[in-house]
């Protein structure tokens, strides 16, 4: 058997495996020749081991061999285009394992040089941003390659009204490492109205320059940027083949509804001051002139005479009586008394009516009118506490007033603006129909139905 870097039988060849290259996503292939010093038949298992075996494969796996003969197997390699498969030299190691004499293994190994590839996504979050005067934006960049890079970010705008700032300004990535740069964008001047303006711009992320640091090809900022004819002509080894597009879309700082709106107050405005505020002025000024030229008619003076007028005449047209000069003394002239009536004023007055009323019953409770009153009613309550399950009916003489579900309510109210009247001996009734008591506050279940009317307004005297 022949092997590499490794020891053999006595008289027996050493022959190596040549090195190979591969490019990540390519296939490659170099040999192995398997040799039978032994002096019996012997069969020979082949297995790569080391960093490349799971993308490396032998064909054939096992070969047989008589005394004195060799066989040459091929041994391919397949690396996927992935940032696992780092670039630069990888051993390469085939385990020849013989079946009758298993003491006797032998593994003969090369060097695997992975060519670089470079491979760059990046991505701007979010594509469009909107501001009045700046924007923040996140750049997401992922090495995909399988060797470092150092990158660069390099804007550009039409008519650079655009400033921009980078954070960091640069970046060393790994294979299969990612990080995120800020990207702030600040214009110029603002725009005070109008539609909003879009600023477009671009982002170019590409590599450095390894001889940047050293004073090589001047880019952006003192860095130099990979931009040569080999870049251009093999554009699988760009890291970005295109720039990113972004935009920044400047709002107004008083949009256009704001102006119709103060358009609107102004005019609002306009309008009262040359139309509403004349015309409120000129009311309130004849309804003060009218209350300062109107004079009240007293019915007599301090002495109890009737005041006369300068002519001496008295204020209602007839002839007055002068101080000192006979005529009728105080009370002596007819007058009209005090306005007629039948009763006199009322009073504020209220009842109530409480009821309890068993499960399943029906109970009615009044309240009468007295005799020679009125009874104006503004006001009622009614009070279900306990939350009880039925219905209650209020009338007032032969009126019905409402019929309302218990459950529906533990306090309800009504008032009304003008009284309902209701003269003596006619009365203010309550029926209830109780379906279910309810639970108070105490948390145990009511043996009864309980329910007040409070019934408020004016008792006052027929006239």
């Amino acid at each position: 058997m022949t092997s590499p870097a490794a020891s053999s039988s006595p008289g027996a060849p050493v022959l190596d495996i040549p090195p190979v290259s591969v490019t990540p996503g390519g296939t490659a292939s170099t040999t192995l020749t398997v040799r039978n010093d032994s002096d019996i038949v012997e069969a020979y298992r082949l297995e790569v081991v080391g960093d490349c075996a799971a993308w490396t494969t032998v064909e054939p796996e096992r070969v047989s061999l008589y005394p004195g003969t060799s066989e040459t197997v091929t041994i391919l390699l397949a690396p996927p285009r992935s940032s696992q498969v780092r670039a630069g030299d990888v051993p390469l190691a085939v385990r020849v394992l013989p079946t009758e004499q298993p003491e006797a293994v032998r593994v003969p190994e090369t060097t695997v040089h992975v060519e670089e590839f470079r491979e760059l996504r990046a991505e701007s979050a979010p594509r469009r941003r909107r501001g009045w005067l700046r924007g923040r934006y996140r750049l997401a960049v992922r090495n995909e390659g399988n060797c470092p890079v150092r990158l660069g970010f390099t804007p550009a705008q039409p008519g650079e009204e655009l400033k921009f700032a980078f954070a960091p300004t640069e970046l060393k990535l790994e294979p299969g490492e990612s990080a995120e740069v800020g990207l702030r964008v600040r214009t110029g001047r603002p725009v005070w109205f109008g539609t909003p303006v879009t600023w477009p711009f671009t982002v170019a992320v590409a590599e450095l320059e390894a001889d940047a640091e050293a004073g090589g090809g001047e880019g952006k900022d003192g860095k130099g940027v990979k931009d040569t004819k080999e870049a251009r002509e093999r554009p699988d080894q760009d890291p970005v083949r295109a720039p990113l597009d972004v935009e920044f879309v400047q709002i107004p700082i008083f949009p256009t509804w704001l102006l119709a709106v103060l358009a609107a107050l102004l005019a609002l405005l306009l309008a009262w001051f040359l139309l509403v505020r004349p015309a409120v002025r000129s009311t309130a000024k004849e309804a003060a002139d009218e209350a300062v030229q109107k004079k009240p008619t007293p019915s007599a003076d301090l002495n109890g005479q009737t005041p006369v007028t300068g002519d001496g005449k008295q204020p209602g047209g007839g002839k007055g009586t002068q101080p000192g000069a006979g005529g009728a003394g105080p009370g002596g002239g007819t007058g009209g008394g005090g306005g007629g009536g039948t009763g006199t004023g009322g009073a504020q007055s209220s009842a109530t009516i409480d009821l309890q009323t068993g499960g399943g019953q029906s109970k009615t409770g009044t309240y009468t009118v007295p005799a020679g009153k009125a009874f104006g009613i503004t006001d009622i309550v009614v009070a279900n506490f306990q939350g009880d399950e039925g219905v209650v009916t209020i009338d007032f003489g032969d009126r019905k007033i409402t019929t309302i579900a218990l459950e529906t309510f533990r306090n309800q109210d009504y008032h009304w603006v003008t009284p309902i009247s209701i003269t003596e001996s006619q009365t203010v009734t309550v029926q209830v129909t109780c379906a279910k008591p309810g639970t108070p506050a105490t948390g145990r279940q009511a043996q009864e139905c309980h329910e007040v009317l409070n019934v408020s307004g004016v008792l006052s005297d027929l006239r």
